[in-house]
């Protein structure tokens, strides 16, 4: 296993480079070589700011292993709760599904422009009844941008959180296609109240494709959900993750993901990089 960093691109990336190129050269500062790249923006989806970011990865040598596509900018809002993000989060919402879906071939296709064959997103809140029509119609929809992307040769990746791993392993199951996998984020299925992350790869080990390196504490009944905290500091195992992940085959990237900002959270980022390196 490599580690890497997550990098959150900014709304105006199409105009200004220079914000960018600094978190790829902190990246290589801090000793990286690897991270995924987040965008939101379906209008800075262009060949334009595709070459250029490839030209940054090739100026610091820092491969972009994932990008991470948010679909929901400017269309419809957007909370990241237990109450209201059944209604808000990812393609599950009806109202925003067509957009979204959009957003996210659109994403497909800027990614491949950078040679970057996986692509993430958060669905949303996964029906739990499995026989529902709810359930089976979503299911029908994501079978159709999974064949999408197959036309594009690229892999879409659900990113964990809002679902319990039995919902998401029969959802993948009932799409039954080959590009279709996992980021696991441990963190989010302990903010969300799911599941834990290690008992969650005895249920869908074999699908995961990537990892988010990430740590959090379990919800109190708020439904704001658990804070997110800094690598070691929370409810995430990662001695037992590590060995688990190990187990089921994976040898991908853990890339590592702090939601601050300032400098605190590149010092948080080196922090949980050399707590993982001890770990692998």
């Amino acid at each position: 296993m490599k580690i890497g960093a997550f990098v959150v691109t900014s709304a105006d990336m199409v105009n200004d480079y220079t914000e960018l190129e600094e978190k790829f050269q902190k990246l290589k500062n801090a000793g990286f070589d690897n991270c995924q790249l987040n965008c939101w923006c379906a209008d800075n989806y262009t060949e334009e700011n595709a070459n250029k970011i490839s030209e940054l990865t090739k100026k610091y040598n820092v491969e972009i292993t994932a990008m991470w596509c948010g679909a929901a900018l400017d269309n419809g809002p957007v909370v990241w709760n237990n109450f209201d993000g059944p209604a808000t989060l990812g393609i599950v919402p009806v109202a925003y599904r067509a957009k979204r879906t959009e957003n996210l071939i659109k994403g497909a296709k800027f990614a491949k422009m950078m040679g970057v064959k996986n692509v993430i997103t958060h669905v949303g809140f996964i029906p739990v009844a499995l026989g529902s029509t709810e359930f089976r119609d979503l299911m029908q929809h994501i079978k159709y941008i999974a064949r999408e992307f197959k036309r594009l040769d690229q892999n879409f990746l659900f990113e964990t959180g809002q679902e319990t791993p039995y919902t998401l392993l029969h959802m993948i199951e009932s799409i039954g296609m080959d590009n279709i996998g996992i980021n696991l984020d441990p963190a989010n299925l302990i903010t969300y109240g799911m599941a834990n992350p290690v008992d969650a790869l005895f249920v869908f080990g074999k699908y995961v494709m990537g990892i988010h390196a990430k740590d959090g504490i379990y919800p109190t009944y708020n439904g704001e959900g658990g804070n997110e905290v800094p690598i070691g500091e929370g409810m995430v195992d990662f001695p037992r993750f590590i060995a688990k992940l190990k187990e089921v085959g994976y040898n991908g990237p853990l890339t590592i993901e702090r939601e601050i900002t300032g400098e605190q959270q590149m010092i948080d980022i080196i922090k949980g990089k050399e707590y993982l390196e001890k770990l692998i």
